[in-house]
């Protein structure tokens, strides 16, 4: 898992839109997230609506969001043609880049969709952690209790609690050649990826 302390990898990936997004984009903003999504995972179709919100509600405050698709593109729902599709649908205010080589997702230790890490103003790691408790087929909406609770302390000048749990999601759609040494995957998804590699 990545260390609370670590600076904020260097990206210049392109988003749904054509336009090439990079860290330098949003210099100046008190707080960067950057959040991995995808277009199918129940976990971040749970949560999708109350992002989408929250997204509107501290962009206005100052904070600078760009969602990440690192999912391996051989996945019909993750292509990059469907990234404009899904960010309308989602309603999602902020830049949705794809990050092709999986490099970024592997920077930063990314494992799952969703899966959030919240930098500071000098853009190192402050937060990485769920969007809040609810999960997906509980009846309870998602509210992102515990995100806001580390984007407010950040713009409040406090220091975020370290008491931070982890998201739950989908596993990020590695490929062979790029699938991290933290990864585990079960004995199912091995055999779809040997599958997938014939």
């Amino acid at each position: 898992m990545t260390q609370l302390g670590t600076p904020l990898p260097e990206f210049s990936l392109p988003d749904s839109e054509g336009k090439v997004i990079k860290a330098g984009d949003f210099e100046g903003a008190p707080a960067l997230l950057v959040v991995f999504l995808c277009s199918h995972c129940s976990y971040t179709l749970h949560i999708r609506g109350a992002l989408a919100s929250f997204a509107v509600e501290y962009q206005a405050r100052g904070v600078a969001i760009v969602g990440i698709n690192s999912n391996d593109a051989t996945y019909p729902e993750d292509r990059p043609e469907r990234m404009a599709e899904e960010k309308r649908i989602a309603g999602y205010p902020f830049p949705y880049v794809f990050d092709e080589t999986q490099a970024f997702a592997r920077s930063l230790q990314a494992a799952c969709t969703p899966d959030f890490f919240l930098f500071d103003g000098s853009r190192y790691l402050v937060y990485r952690g769920q969007f809040d408790s609810t999960r997906p087929g509980k009846g309870v909406a998602a509210t992102g209790a515990d995100l806001r609770a580390a984007c407010d302390a950040v713009l409040a000048g406090a220091s975020v609690s370290v008491e931070q749990r982890p998201s739950v999601g989908c596993n990020i759609k590695w490929t062979r050649e790029h699938e991290p040494d933290y990864f585990k995957p079960g004995v199912f998804y091995r055999v779809v990826q040997r599958l997938r590699s014939r």
